[in-house]
């Protein structure tokens, strides 16, 4: 069996390689070795739990206010040793974080084929999001295999001189981990009053930290106001420069509920509960579409434009009267409101793990075939 090293750091990584190391666990000629850099701990572990994933090697590298500088020497000085104690036949990594540029540097660094699962994502603008953007495009250009969601990403790709016979269109693995958590038992989300309507609000984007975060949050409290209707449920991403902004903002609210971040599981059924979402999560930007939720996206950019060009995703920013105007109009014209959330999405057929690991098995065999 050849060993293929999972590594995974965050939340949103654990979530959309859960799939991927269920098919290599199915696979008779790969076996995964996951390595945890624990980048997010807590948040990490929840989700490593609910898919059964233990790590065979956890790093557990996360420090408090640790700079970006001193998270990825740290990340790959550690991998290093990691990779070279597990001699596998290739790494797989997902997306766009320090890990994910740290472990493709590794990988490089010894020779070692790198897999990039949901590949080809870009605004075409470095420094938004930050330090995302860099970390994909640095990792576009050392991958062995590029495993894009979308056909507009795998475009990127091919617009960038990446070479088409190393570009795979999957879907997104995002969906192969929606459908499989649907199955578990789901979670209770406290009632709402009769006629009350739900708005989900997820922030942690670090372009938002400081003047665009109040705005949100002034946004929010506006919406309260002109909605007396509404209440608001708001997981409370654990970086303080997010938790004492929304904390001091909207923490006595009656009609906003400050939590801690939701488990995945409590957070799906969070989605489905909700009329309406308003974040700047990649994630949630791929998962309420596929649940037949409108969503207001934060950011001025998107690397993910297919939910956009679909009608189901709308870019509203940070700017408190924007996005006022683009959730009232959701809340008062019901035919917008059915054009958003009539359950298109763009990002696979929950069957994209299986193909990325059919590629991995015909590569290497190939490969093991001409030694």
């Amino acid at each position: 069996m050849k060993k293929i090293a999972v590594v995974l750091g965050t939340r949103p990584e654990a979530i959309k390689m859960a799939p991927v190391v269920q098919a290599l666990r199915e696979s008779n000629f790969l076996t995964p070795v996951v390595i945890a850099t624990a980048q997010h701990r807590e948040m990490l572990d929840q989700v490593l739990d609910i898919f059964d994933i233990t790590p065979d090697f956890d790093l557990d590298l996360m420090r408090p206010n640790q700079s970006l500088s001193e998270l990825t020497a740290r990340l790959i000085t550690s991998l290093d040793e990691c990779i070279k104690k597990i001699g596998p036949s290739a790494i797989l990594v997902q997306g766009d974080t320090t890990t994910v540029l740290a472990a493709s540097l590794v990988s490089f660094y010894h020779h070692i084929p790198i897999g990039h699962v949901e590949a080809g994502l870009r605004t075409h603008d470095m420094k938004n999001p930050f330090p995302e953007e860099m970390n994909r495009v640095l990792t576009g250009r050392l991958a062995h295999w590029h495993f894009a969601p979308t056909q507009s990403s795998a475009d990127n790709l091919l617009n960038e001189g990446i070479s088409a016979d190393t570009v795979f269109m999957t879907g997104n693995t995002v969906i192969d981990a929606l459908f499989d958590a649907r199955k578990h038992p789901a979670k209770v989300v406290r009632q709402l009053p009769p006629g009350h309507r739900l708005m989900l609000v997820t922030t942690h984007r670090r372009e938002n930290f400081g003047a665009p975060l109040e705005d949100i949050c002034n946004a929010v409290l506006t919406l309260l106001d002109n909605n007396l209707n509404l209440q608001v449920l708001f997981p409370v991403h654990p970086n303080p420069n997010v938790s004492s902004v929304v904390r001091g903002k909207l923490g006595q609210h009656p009609r906003v509920e400050l939590c801690a971040p939701l488990d995945y599981l409590s957070f799906i059924a969070a989605m489905e509960a909700a009329d309406i979402i308003l974040s700047d999560s990649g994630g949630v930007q791929e998962e309420a579409p596929a649940l037949g939720k409108p969503v207001l996206v934060m950011r001025e950019e998107t690397e993910r434009p297919e939910a956009v060009d679909f009608g189901v995703a709308e870019l509203v920013g940070t700017n408190s009267a924007h996005i006022v105007e683009r959730v009232q109009r959701l809340l008062d014209d019901p035919s917008a409101y059915r054009e958003m959330a009539r359950g298109a999405s763009p990002y696979g057929d929950g069957k994209a793990a299986q193909r990325i690991v059919e590629v991995l098995e015909s590569s290497l065999a190939m490969a093991e075939s001409n030694v």
